[in-house]
């Protein structure tokens, strides 16, 4: 049997919010595997961070760069040791220049401005690392954007396309754009549809939901999970989450509305979201 450590009971239980003896339990009937033992802590419905389990503590910015015509955006995410060098204008100078650069490359950033950075750690005598990029180029017609929200904590890129070349120029198409990437930055949803959610993530949930529901008559267990699945959809699909300016709207029903305003085929193609650390 695997050695249950207090270490491992303790970054269980950071984790989780749960217990250090139900984690102990989770931990031992998980023979020590903790992404295992945080599973089962969410099946008994008693974990109540289990995301934390994924991230880092890294403190650091978040920034974009999107170019004048508006057809190419950059998001970086870029890390130090301490909020205190994340608040440091010296970094603060680095993160935009590397924003800058990142609009030039689909490659791994980091590799590409070792120079800069090694420089700059010099300078600041702390650790800085470039954890993740991405760089959107637009395909036809419409707008790529960027919102940096929490003074750089949070950072959202999307692409939304339409028809009309005059509509990239509406001030409604641009109003529209905007509210889709507030949207993102304050509901956090990991996927734009739901035919975009992997089959083995679906499963994992239904097996989760499922347990849950095991001590419910049988015939109604299905019913229930089918509901528990319809939400997760409203809570990690773009398109289907509640509009956050007018909860009874969802985003679809917000495109569609704007669709029918311009006699428009607006769709949102694609979109990230970082969060530092997460």
């Amino acid at each position: 049997m695997a050695q249950i450590t207090a270490d491992m009971v303790k970054e269980l239980r950071d984790a989780t919010n749960v217990s250090m003896m139900e984690c102990k339990h989770a931990l031992v009937e998980a023979s020590g595997d903790i992404a295992k033992a945080t599973k089962l802590l969410r099946e008994k419905g008693i974990a109540v961070a289990a995301k934390k389990a994924s991230r880092t503590a890294n403190q650091g910015l978040i920034a974009s760069v999107i170019t004048d015509d508006g057809k190419i955006g950059s998001l970086i995410e870029v890390n130090c040791e301490t909020d205190f060098v994340a608040r440091n204008q010296s970094f603060q100078a680095l993160v935009a220049q590397l924003a800058k650069k990142a609009c030039a490359t689909d490659a791994n950033l980091a590799d590409e401005v070792k120079a800069e950075v090694t420089a700059k750690i010099a300078e600041i005598g702390e650790n800085i690392v470039v954890r993740r990029n991405i760089r959107y180029a637009l395909g036809g017609t419409g707008k790529i954007a960027s919102y940096i929200h929490l003074g750089g904590k949070v950072g959202v890129l999307i692409e939304v396309n339409c028809a009309k070349a005059e509509t990239v120029t509406n001030s409604v198409f641009g109003e529209l754009v905007k509210d889709l990437t507030l949207q993102i930055a304050a509901s956090s949803p990991r996927f734009l549809v739901a035919n975009d959610v992997p089959a083995d993530v679906i499963a994992a949930e239904r097996e989760i939901y499922a347990k849950q529901m095991k001590d419910k008559p049988a015939q109604i267990v299905g019913k229930i999970v089918d509901g528990k699945i319809k939400k997760f959809y409203t809570e990690s699909c773009l398109m289907d989450q509640p509009f956050v300016k007018e909860p009874k709207q969802s985003i679809s029903q917000l495109v569609a509305a704007k669709n029918k305003e311009f006699g428009e085929t607006i769709t949102v193609k694609r979109f990230v979201r970082y969060q530092v650390g997460a």
